[in-house]
This record gives structure tokens, sequence and C-alpha cells, in this order.
């Protein structure tokens, strides 16, 4: 009895069952699918790539231009600070070695001693005129004689050098600060892209705008879809390209880019989101790139803005509100509603589907009128072989009243 009342006193533990191993994975699979979706190009255009493991690290070096152009701000700045000082400091030094040897630094004040350079008494100094001899400064208090032949030839060396590392240097920074990269911040792509329809046909279309009045010549767009694909011999592809029409078979992708422009993809049998309905877009896993190129009126150089567009941005069934109204004597474009879009009236299957159904209700049409043209045919076929029938018995009828009356 006490071994029952402490059983039944006792505090009950529940255990939670155990989930069966299909029921937890779908628990992980709906975990990582809330993870944020990984981009191949960023908003801004950037790539998020990262190079790692490159072996052959001296290719950097053999286009060190590049590889210098292609440095950050801070660190360009700090190469071309340590380039100028330590070529100062070499040929300074290479200054002072010569008045060291020479027994200049020993004969300081000493006015029936030909130094090779006059008034300089120390590293200092020699770094000073290592300054002025480079930079073609010319003070006029520390300057070279003719009794030093070795001076002369350093002189000359110096001046070759120097003229080769300002050019290098100079060049780089001009180049640098004269990159397209700042123009490209002023072209603008729409923050979503939609899918609706456009001249009876399904299309994916997104909007490009140039902020300034300068204007991009010659200026092209292109778009990619990235998405992982495995072939039929079972190869995987990561983050395969595909080419999205945007035009380039018509001219449409040559563009005249004054005001904004909403740029469209004709959902077809060649287009990779021809099988894709609305209720089946979310569950892919694709990236759309758009890329729009052109020169920079201003300057002539080639620039290239970039964005993208997840499966979260692109909007089933919905428009790009107009931006571009007439004023008294110009056109007037409103930036802000140039992301702005509205719902309208889109089927949610897919294009391919889209198709399938109006083939089906333009079918009946031409069977019925096939049918009723047949039926007339037949008709008129039946009619001529009674007429043909009854002008035969009339024929033979009246063959035997003639033979009765000639008997």
């Amino acid at each position: 009895m006490r071994q029952m009342e402490q059983d039944v006193e006792s505090p009950i533990s529940i255990q939670q069952p155990r989930l069966p191993k299909q029921a937890r994975e779908d628990k992980v699979k709906q975990k990582c699918s809330k993870r944020k979706i990984q981009r191949y190009v960023r908003k801004d255009g950037k790539c998020n790539v990262h190079h790692g493991n490159v072996r052959e690290t001296y290719r950097y070096l053999s286009d060190i231009f590049t590889t210098l152009v292609d440095l950050k701000w801070r660190f360009n700045l700090l190469i071309f600070v340590m380039v100028y000082t330590a070529t100062w400091l070499f040929f300074g030094m290479i200054w002072w070695l010569i008045a060291y040897i020479r027994g200049d630094l020993d004969h300081i004040g000493d006015k029936t001693w030909s130094p090779c350079v006059d008034n300089l008494n120390g590293f200092v100094s020699a770094f000073l005129f290592s300054i002025e001899t480079e930079t073609t400064i010319g003070y006029g208090y520390r300057v070279i004689t003719d009794k030093c032949p070795e001076g002369i030839i350093l002189l000359l060396v110096q001046s070759v050098l120097g003229s080769i590392v300002n050019a290098f240097m100079v060049g780089c920074m001009f180049v640098k600060i004269s990159q397209p990269k700042k123009r490209a911040e002023t072209l603008v792509f729409s923050t979503n892209a939609v899918i609706s329809m456009r001249d009876g046909k399904l299309c994916l279309m997104f909007r490009v705008g140039d902020l300034r009045n300068s204007h991009i010549v010659e200026a092209s767009i292109r778009a990619k879809l990235i998405k992982s694909k495995q072939t039929k011999e079972g190869e995987f592809i990561p983050l395969n390209q595909t080419d999205i029409n945007v035009g380039y078979d018509t001219g449409d992708d040559r563009l005249f880019l004054v005001s904004p422009l909403i740029i469209s993809h004709e959902i077809n049998q060649h287009s990779p989101f021809w099988e894709i309905s609305k209720v089946q877009l979310p569950k892919e896993d694709l990236e759309i790139v758009v890329i729009l190129e052109g020169m920079v009126e201003a300057t002539g150089m080639t620039c290239q803005a970039r964005s993208s567009y997840v499966t979260s941005e692109i909007l089933w069934g919905h428009r790009f509100t107009p931006v571009l109204t007439l004023e008294d004597g110009f056109y007037e474009v409103d930036y802000n509603s140039f992301h702005d879009t509205y719902e309208t009236n889109t089927p949610s299957c897919s294009a391919k589907d889209l198709a399938e159904k109006l083939n089906r209700a333009e079918m009946p049409l031409s069977w019925s009128v096939s049918s009723k043209l047949n039926q007339q045919a037949e008709l008129a076929i039946e009619s001529q072989d009674k007429n043909h029938e009854d002008q035969t018995e009339r024929n033979g009828d009246v063959a035997n009243i003639e033979n009765e009356s000639k008997v």
C-alpha cells in the first residue's frame, strides 16, 4: 500500500514523443528556408565573390599598375607616400655617402675645399637636396659643383628615375580618380522586378533610369539568370548563367536613356521562366543579374552599372507606376514614384499553361468552321447524287413510253 501511495503521490513526468526522421528533416528545412538568400551580385552592383587559395600571386605583380588602381584609397595613398619617401631617402643616402667618401664632411667651412655639393653638411641636408633634385624645386642654397663626376652621374640617374616614378604614380592616381564607378552610382534600377501581361503576352519587366543630365552614350542592357543546374549526365553546375532575352534580337537592348525606361523580357518557349507559375516562383532559388553598359559622355570612358533581383523581389501581377508627365513645354520625371508598382489582373499560371489555354480556346472555333464546311460539302454531293438518280429514272420512264407507243 505504501508503495502504491508513493507511486500515486509522485509527480508524473511526461516525455515528449520523439519525432520521426522525416518530421525532423522538415523542421531543419523550414529553418534553412528562413535564412537570408545568398546573392551572387548585390543590389549596389558589387559581386559577392571572394577569391581564395590563389597560388599564382606573381600574376598580380606582373600587372602592378592595375593592382595599384584596384586597391582601396587608403592603401593607394599609403603606397603613394611611401614610394616618394623611399626614393628621396634612397638617393639622399647616396648623396651623403658620396660626401662622406670624398671627405666633404671633414672640410665643412673650408673655403679652399671644393665639395661635391655646396652646403651639404650631414644626412638631413643630403635628404633635402635629394627632394629638391627629384621635385626640381631648386632653392639655390645647395648646388652640385662641376668637380664631382660621380655626383653628375647620380644627378642624371635620379632625374630620370624621378620622372618615371612621377609618371607612374601620378598616372595611377589620375586613373583612380577618373574611374567611372562613381558615374554608375547615378544609374538606378528599380527595387523590384514585376511580371504582368503586355500586348497579350506574359512579360518580366524592370525599370532603369539615369539621374544626370549628361547622357550615357551607346547604352545597352543585358540580363543573366543565375541558377544552379544539373545536367542529364548528372553533372552539377553551381551558379549556371543563362542569357535572358531583353531585345538583343530586335535591337531593343540598345537604349536611349534620357528618361526612365521599362525593360521587358517576353516569357516564351525560349525563356527560362516558361514553366514557372505564380505559386512556383517563391520556391525557385534563382537570381536575375542586370547589367547596363555605356560610355560616359563627359570623359568617353566605359561605364557599367549592375544590380540583381532574387525571387522575393519579383512581384507577380504588378506594373510600374508611370513617372513621366508632360508639363508646359517639357517632360518631367518624378523619381519619387520610380520604384512604385500597382497590382493588375494577371494570370497566375505559367506562360506555358497560358499558351495551351489560349490554343484550346481557339481550337473548337476552327473545328466548328471546318465541320460546317464539310457538312455543306457532303450535302451538296448528296443533292447532286439525288438529282442524278431522278434524272436517270425520268429518262428510263420516257424510253419505256416510246417503246410502248411503237408496239
